[in-house]
């Protein structure tokens, strides 16, 4: 698995997708925003990124997401892609972000799926405009790290160094020892990890790995000071927004064999998520379970199941 995340960190454009279009929003304060968009058409699905990713992770999925019904729309966090790094930047603080891009992209309601690191953006976005959220999918997304327990499961990366670090200097050099400067020790970092059977499959599929090399160049096209924030940011725990403040349906789906964010943290997120619901794929890791979002945003019954077609967009704008 190292070799392969090596040689695909370097891969080219993504040539998956049949229409995207990139861009850079300045936003009020004079930092750019980088943003990609897979579509024209169907139900917007703003993509939070994991740490680290970019606004391509879930571009990859845009033709199947357009079969479904869907536009993802993906934005590079501050110190990510294109985006400008920005210090001491908070959960919260990100979402005047993301509303500004899909206000730019002239959308007024969408659904939000959050990836890991990206689940708590994408409950931040749904608990600051509830009017305009039409639902959440939580996938393999870490949890409030308020809760003592879950960030003891944490585990490699560097992630309780940064933690602990006394300032963003150190912080940042703990991450450069992880990953290096541009990300190109990654695989080194990720081979302590024991994979499911599931996520060692995606890693000998060259289409998977294809899509996933133009993200990863991008999450390290700074280096690694978006990464690094990312950890600066979720250290606390979600104390920078009101998780109750969430009315949309949300979905959290976990893999029940994901070893890089136990499943633990799914069942605690959806105990304190109101209304939330639980879906666990017992044989599924951390990266294999992506393949599970754009079904659980076009099912329209409130869990998994047989029967669901195209076009029964659980979220569906309404018309």
């Amino acid at each position: 698995m190292c070799a392969q995340l090596t040689q695909f960190a370097r891969a080219g454009p993504v040539a998956s997708v049949r229409r995207m279009v990139e861009g850079e929003l300045e936003v009020a304060d004079g930092r750019a925003v980088g943003w990609a968009d897979a579509g024209t058409s169907g139900t917007p699905v703003l993509w939070c990124h994991g740490g680290p990713g970019s606004r391509l992770e879930g571009i990859a999925l845009g033709p199947v997401a357009e079969e479904a019904g869907l536009r993802i729309v993906g934005i590079d966090r501050p110190g990510y892609g294109t985006s400008t790094p920005q210090p001491g930047r908070t959960i919260a603080g990100w979402v005047a972000d993301a509303l500004a891009v899909v206000d730019h992209l002239g959308i007024d309601r969408f659904a939000v799926v959050g990836v890991s690191t990206g689940g708590a953006y994408a409950l931040a976005v749904a608990a600051a405009a509830p009017d305009r959220v039409l639902g959440a999918v939580l996938c393999c997304a870490l949890t409030d790290m308020a809760w003592d327990e879950g960030r003891a499961m944490v585990p490699g990366g560097g992630t309780e160094e940064i933690w602990a670090a006394p300032d963003r200097e150190t912080a940042l050099a703990i991450a450069v020892a992880t990953f290096g400067d541009d990300g190109t020790k990654i695989a080194t970092a990720a081979a302590g990890a024991e994979l499911p059977a599931a996520d060692v499959a995606l890693f000998m599929d060259p289409e998977w790995l294809g899509a996933l090399g133009p993200n990863l160049q991008a999450s390290f096209t700074q280096g690694v000071v978006g990464y690094t924030d990312d950890r600066l940011a979720d250290g606390p725990g979600w104390g920078s927004f009101d998780v109750a403040a969430v009315r949309c349906p949300v979905r959290v789906i976990h893999g029940g064999s994901d070893t890089i964010v136990p499943v633990a943290h799914a069942h605690h997120t959806a105990s304190i998520v109101p209304g939330a619901t639980l879906h666990v794929f017992d044989d599924l890791g951390h990266f294999s379970i992506v393949g599970e979002v754009v079904p659980q945003l076009s099912r329209p019954g409130p869990g998994p199941g047989p029967g669901h077609g195209h076009g029964q967009i659980a979220f569906k704008s309404p018309t």
